[in-house]
């Protein structure tokens, strides 16, 4: 066998991995095979840790950031540990290798007025309808892309107004429906026969009939907020932060922003959903004795 039939047998053994995951490890492993090639390693044996560091040293200075590398050494462990498993590597490589850090950068956020404009507009016909449906669930719940696309009929519960997700590392939690969510989900349904397949359970169904992806999620958003004159870049995860940023403006619960989006760990949520400065010193200046300016 050869390295790149390896690679192949290992990505068809990994079935219990999400769809998302099986992608990823593909182009990232297709991409060490091309590292390899390029020093002429015709063997396993021949893959010590300073070919690994190579390779990570190689895609820094392409410009590829360190959560892309870290992604990529995942990857690579992944792929060694199954090589050992089935007598075709001795080690693991990858193991001690780890990536550059890169800096955590601030999701953006809409404000809540851009939120209003985007989401107040009319859907035309089925697709219209369908996308602003999308668009107000994505705000309302605070989905991912990957989870939104996934959700089946029979995920959500309209009169408990609530959806069962199934989210990173298949992990399932139920997040809230908010009512104009849920008239807006109501209008879908209603028209949602007209474009899908008879046995489709997908909740929301492309012109096709069947599920839609998360690329085309991606470009109907996209087209929506030019079509309606928004003056701002809209994509699925720009509604996501900005459902968490405004919840937690209103709020400050930490902790359950964290629950409703589904984070394993709350620095995460932190980053995820920075306060603004000028929230925070409304609240300062509304807040702190200190601070109040005194009444003349």
């Amino acid at each position: 066998m050869t390295l790149a039939d390896d690679v192949e047998a290992f990505l068809r053994r990994s079935t219990g991995r999400s769809v998302h995951t099986c992608d990823a490890y593909a182009r990232d492993l297709r991409a060490f095979l091309d590292h390899l090639a390029a020093e002429r390693v015709a063997s396993w044996d021949d893959v010590d840790v300073h070919c690994v560091r190579r390779y990570v040293a190689a895609a820094h200075r392409r410009g590829v950031g360190g959560r892309s590398i870290a992604r990529r050494l995942s990857a690579l462990r992944a792929l060694f540990r199954d090589l050992a498993r089935h007598g075709r590597a001795a080690g693991n490589p990858a193991a001690d290798v780890r990536a550059p850090k890169s800096p955590r950068r601030l999701p953006r956020a809409l404000d809540v007025d851009q939120v209003t404009s985007l989401l107040e507009q009319p859907g035309e016909g089925p697709l219209g309808v369908r996308d602003r449906a999308i668009l107000e669930l994505l705000y309302s719940s605070g989905l991912r892309v990957s989870e939104l696309t996934a959700l089946d009929l029979a995920d959500v519960d309209r009169r408990a107004g609530e959806a069962r997700v199934l989210g990173k590392g298949r992990k399932q939690r139920i997040v809230p429906i908010g009512r104009h969510a849920l008239a807006a989900l109501e209008a879908w349904l209603a028209v949602r026969g007209e474009l899908a397949h008879a046995d489709a359970r997908a909740l929301f169904v492309a012109r096709h009939g069947g599920r839609m992806t998360t690329r085309s999620v991606q470009q109907r958003l996209a087209a929506w907020a030019r079509r309606h004159g928004i003056d701002a870049r809209v994509h699925p995860h720009v509604l996501r932060h900005s459902f968490a940023s405004h919840l937690l403006e209103s709020s400050g619960d930490l902790r359950a922003v964290q629950e409703l989006l589904g984070h394993a760990d709350i620095s995460t949520t932190q980053v995820y959903t920075h306060l603004d400065f000028q929230h925070l010193a409304r609240v300062y200046d509304a807040a702190h004795p200190r601070a109040r300016r005194r009444r003349e």
